[in-house]
C-alpha cells in the first residue's frame, strides 16, 4: 500500500506505509493546474487522478511504478490533462465498470468524462441521456474551451521548455 498527498504547489507525494517518501510528481502539461484539491485512484491503483483549484483534471499511469518502485525505469507517466470546470474541483472518482470519471466543482456542477480520453459526456441534471459508448463526439461544457491534452510518453518534466528564460539571448 502507498499513501498519496496533494499539495498547493501542484506536487503529489507518494509515501510508503512506513512514512518514507517514495516519489514526487509534478504536472508538466502546457496549462498550469494550480494547487491540487482532490485525489483518487482506480481500484487497482493503476491510475491516479488529481483535481485542481483551476478546474483541471490530471491523469497519471502508475502501473509500472507500483510493480517495482525501486526500479528507476518504472516511471509514473502523466497521460492526460484537461480543463473539467471553470472553478475549483472539489471531488472526483473513477467508475471503472463504465470507464468514466465523475467530477464536482464549487460551481455546483457534476460532470461525466471518459476515463481514458477525457472526452466530455455531459452533466448531471441535463435533459438528454448520457451516451457513454460514443467517444467520437468532441464536445465541451459551455464554460470550458480547451480539449484534453494527451501527454506523450517520451515527455519528461525536465524537458519542459522555458518560454522566458532569465538570461539574455542576443540572437533573439
Amino acid at each position: 500500500p502507498i499513501l498519496a498527498s496533494a499539495h498547493e504547489s501542484s506536487c503529489i507525494r507518494l509515501w510508503s506505509i512506513q512514512g518514507n517518501l517514495m516519489k514526487e510528481l509534478l504536472p508538466f502539461s502546457e496549462h498550469p493546474s494550480g494547487p491540487l484539491t482532490a485525489l483518487c485512484t482506480d481500484i487497482f491503483t493503476k491510475i491516479l487522478l488529481a483535481g485542481s483549484k483551476k478546474g483541471y483534471i490530471i491523469r497519471w499511469n502508475m502501473a509500472s511504478f507500483l510493480e517495482d518502485p525501486r526500479n528507476k525505469k518504472n516511471e509514473i507517466k502523466e497521460a492526460l490533462c484537461w480543463r473539467a470546470h471553470a472553478t475549483e474541483v472539489v471531488e472526483l472518482f473513477i467508475e471503472e465498470e463504465k470507464n468514466v470519471i465523475v467530477t464536482a466543482s464549487i460551481d455546483g456542477s457534476v460532470r461525466l468524462w471518459h476515463a481514458m480520453t477525457g472526452y466530455y459526456f455531459g452533466y448531471f441534471g441535463q435533459a438528454r441521456k448520457f451516451e457513454l459508448s460514443d467517444t467520437s463526439r468532441l464536445i465541451l461544457p459551455s464554460d470550458v474551451s480547451n480539449f484534453p491534452a494527451i501527454i506523450k510518453e517520451e515527455s519528461k518534466h525536465m524537458e519542459k521548455k522555458v518560454k522566458y528564460p532569465l538570461m539574455l539571448d542576443r540572437d533573439k
